[in-house]
């Protein structure tokens, strides 16, 4: 399994509309497409986390490919009002993406 986890800013008063975005988002088969297997978002005092889980490692190669497609495209631009990213420098997501130092998991 393969995990990404963005970061950027948003007013918690719009997370009804940022659900609402993902979860018709989620209704296409674009989750199957990029190999998504679950998607959390949070917030915490101003920022907004999004974590998207991949059943494989290739789930970054599979995000973008799926940037062309116009739904993928469309809810960027629809999420515009409610997410601003953190470093002004952003440019796509893998620009808002944290860098995972530590991973523990229960043995099997």
């Amino acid at each position: 399994m393969h995990s990404t986890l963005i970061v950027a800013r948003m007013d918690p008063a719009s997370t009804p509309e940022v659900a609402a975005l993902f979860e018709a988002f989620d209704a296409t088969d674009m989750p199957r497409r990029m190999g998504t297997i679950r998607r959390q978002l949070f917030f915490y005092k101003g920022l907004y986390f999004h974590q998207q889980d991949f059943a494989t490692e290739a789930g970054g190669e599979a995000i973008e490919a799926a940037k062309t497609d116009p739904r993928f495209q469309r809810i960027s631009a629809d999420l515009k009002p409610y997410i601003e990213a953190y470093d002004p420098a952003w440019r796509t997501p893998s620009d808002a993406m944290a860098t995972r130092f530590y991973d523990w998991r229960r043995p099997a």
